[in-house]
């Protein structure tokens, strides 16, 4: 049976052992070799397997990055198919199991998708794994025919001898390949010979059929028999503790079989999600808010916005910018304020867990599985790899799921803990649960002070403040140096922009408030920051949007490269247009890929802003799925749209006044823009484009609205309830 994404097991043992197959490792990484040489049982087979060929001539793919809807499985497929010579059509994937040792992320250092790293980590690697496989299998087919193996062809999964008419697939070579040593070093494929990557493969992913009939498994789609649904009520304000509890009531409601206290609120276990709702909705907490946020944004933003009055940490200085801003000309100042955001993904928070008093075996889409497998081995009092996480298919993230205190994990550990052994549970966030439960996008607010002399920038002094999530967390080692969260600032420490006279300061915000990467991180408010206050001084020094951005871009030519690109797409003529529209232009890098962007704008006679169509141009390296690309750039631009519109979670008296998408409103279909996408050819190796769609909209919108004639709005979202 060919299997997929829907039919992984927990443990992948018995699948590596398929008869007749070929498996490819690679060398181990992160002490693997102690890992392996301590596994139970006789190994066969490398368990460091890639890429397994089978008999029946399916190539499967063991991919390590979850799928959320942004790619990977069909990407990584693409990359070791590509070297492998092999059909589209008998490419399969499969989700790695939990094991850091085997499927680290070398740019992260443990078994985590983020950072829009999932084809640049896996790139080099699989296309080894998908030239060793090759090689293995011409060897065997050159010793079967007795041929030499430079007389051997392979094409569309297809190994062929044109001399003597002989030919075979994959499969009838695996089990001779699986015998051979692997070669210790492989000829990877000049990009002129390429036949897959960069190539469009419309209606090609690898997830997309089984998604589209329902047999694709998500975690809300977990059942077994006699488990028990999950609900937690947790405080409504962040902070705020467990005082006490009265689960009489809750008890009655048909269906719900137990109430327990864990450390995050109360639990309500129910043979169903119903009951477990009405359970939850009957039960009478007392909350302790002694160490709550009590305060309300606006409160929060005024003392923000106080304290950037007053220079922060240095993150960057070049020059002497209070010198500059001394020396004449238009001193201009600014101030962006940025709310608490919700990732809101279609399918909140949810895991699956079985607890036997040994071992946890969890299903979840798990984005972070060494982090999680520490936080379920904590609570259980175990070794970690007595945890198995088997990752199932996620309905989006934008950096939910990638937790850096693993408190899904945690808290799904305990609702299973606190249950008999052997329990199947399912923890569930309902809508509001995670609308209210935090782990927003920071509130930050920046405090722009720039210069303007003789027809160009002289000076520019940005400070902020925000809240820091890496400080204190897993990654504190990752990101943050000498105190310093350079998170925080990126995009903002670091310009596009030749500028001598520099400087940006950052003051680190503390509340109860839990925060959170989201989608493009630090780029969310510094792209916007940077490329409306980089708009305000070219229109003061009476520059063109692109052409005066171009001029600062000397040692940036990748990103001019993307801005000119943009603009020979939009035909680019000013910002001034016909028909009571505008166009504003805003380019920003992040995770390595630059991204360009123009917005035509109107404002509707509501007030409030029409954004007719963009036009974006993204330079992410080589480009291994151009349709994915596109299709990632596209749904960035409607998820930062809807954001910089309409999103916010206002906090009044530290509780969230939003709950669901009636009140924290995402973009509509009738409001998704017409978008026009060019991917810039590059032999650079690929980067990140999960996130890098995201930050240039908000502020090419924002321009265009100044082109108007009217203010870049200084706070967002742009349409406040």
């Amino acid at each position: 049976m060919t299997m997929g994404a829907h039919h992984t097991t927990l443990s992948r043992r018995d699948a590596l052992k398929g008869a007749g197959a070929l498996v490819i490792g690679l060398s181990l990484p992160f002490g693997a070799g102690k890992a392996l040489a301590q596994a139970r049982g006789p190994a066969p087979v490398d368990p460091n397997a890639f890429i397994r060929i089978g008999a029946d001539d399916v190539v499967t793919v063991i991919v390590k990055h979850t799928e959320m809807g942004q790619g990977p499985y069909t990407g990584l497929a693409t990359i070791a198919a590509e070297e492998l010579d092999a059909d589209w059509a008998q490419m399969r994937v499969e989700s790695a199991p939990a094991n850091v040792a085997i499927y680290a992320n070398s740019l992260l250092g443990a078994q985590l998708t983020g950072g829009s790293t999932a084809i640049a980590n896996s790139f080099d690697q699989l296309r080894r794994a998908g030239a060793m496989a090759r090689a293995m299998l011409v060897q065997a087919a050159a010793a079967e025919w007795k041929v030499r193996t430079t007389d051997i062809a392979v094409a569309k999964g297809v190994i062929s001898h044109k001399a003597s008419g002989r030919s075979a697939g994959f499969g009838k070579f695996a089990a001779a390949a699986a015998k051979l040593p692997a070669p210790k070093q492989v000829k990877l494929k000049d990009a002129s010979a390429f036949t897959l990557i960069g190539k469009d493969q419309p209606g090609r992913r690898v997830d997309s059929a089984d998604k589209s009939t329902g047999r694709a498994k998500f975690t809300i789609d977990m059942t077994a028999p006699d488990m028990l649904t999950v609900l937690v009520a947790r405080s409504p304000r962040f902070g705020g503790r467990v005082k006490s509890f009265d689960a009489a009531e809750a008890l009655k409601v048909k269906g719900v079989v137990a109430v327990r206290q864990i450390s995050s609120g109360v639990a309500v276990y129910g043979r169903g999600m119903w009951p477990a709702i009405k359970g939850r909705k009957a039960l009478k907490v007392a909350w302790d808010d002694s160490q709550a946020e009590m305060r309300g944004t606006d409160e929060m933003i005024a003392a923000y916005l106080e304290q950037t009055r007053k220079p922060g940490r240095v993150h960057r200085a070049t020059g002497d910018v209070d010198k500059a801003l001394a020396a004449g000309g238009d001193v201009i100042e600014a101030d962006y304020v940025f709310p608490y955001l919700a990732h809101a993904p279609m399918e909140p928070l949810d895991g699956f867990m079985v607890w036997d008093g040994t071992t946890a075996r969890a299903r979840f889409g798990s984005q972070g599985q060494t982090i999680d497998q520490g936080a379920i081995a904590k609570v259980l009092g175990i070794p970690m790899e007595k945890v198995e996480i088997e990752t199932l298919l996620a309905g989006g993230s934008f950096g939910r799921r990638a937790q850096a205190t693993a408190h899904l994990a945690a808290e799904l550990a305990e609702v299973a803990k606190a249950m008999p052994v052997g329990t199947p549970v399912k923890l569930v966030w309902t809508r509001e649960d995670d609308i209210h439960g935090g782990y927003y996008r920071p509130l930050f607010v920046h405090r722009f002070r720039g210069a303007v002399k003789d027809g160009r920038i002289t000076a520019w002094s940005n400070t902020m403040m925000g809240q820091s999530f890496m400080i204190g967390s897993p990654f504190e080692s990752f990101a943050v140096k000498d105190g310093i969260d350079s998170i925080m600032s990126e995009g903002a420490s670091e310009l596009l922009y030749e500028i001598a006279d520099f400087r940006c300061d950052v003051h680190v915000a503390k509340s109860p408030v839990p925060t959170l990467w989201w989608r493009s991180v630090g780029h969310t408010h510094t792209g916007y920051a940077v490329e409306c206050f980089v708009d305000q001084l070219l229109a003061a020094a009476g520059q063109d949007p692109v052409a005066g951005r171009l001029a600062m871009m000397g040692k940036s030519p990748r990103a001019a490269g993307a801005l000119k690109a943009v603009a020979e797409l939009a035909q680019w003529k000013g910002p001034q247009t016909a028909n009571g529209r505008a166009r504003g232009v805003a380019v920003v890098e992040s995770f390595n890929s630059y991204v360009a962007q123009i917005a035509e704008v109107s404002v509707g006679t509501d007030g409030e802003p029409r954004v007719h169509k963009v036009w974006a141009a993204v330079d992410c390296g080589i480009a291994v799925n151009p349709d994915i690309i596109r299709a990632q750039v596209e749904g960035g631009i409607g998820y930062a749209l809807g954001h910089a519109l309409y999103a916010e979670v206002p906090l009044v008296e530290g509780v969230p006044a939003v709950s669901n998408f009636n009140d924290y409103r995402s973009l509509r279909i009738n409001e998704m823009p017409e978008i026009e996408v060019v991917v810039v050819p590059s032999t650079a190796p690929p980067t990140g484009i999960g996130e890098p769609g995201v930050p240039p909209l908000a502020p090419a919108v924002a321009n265009a609205l100044a082109a108007l004639g009217g203010k870049r709005p200084a706070r967002l979202p742009m349409v406040r309830a």
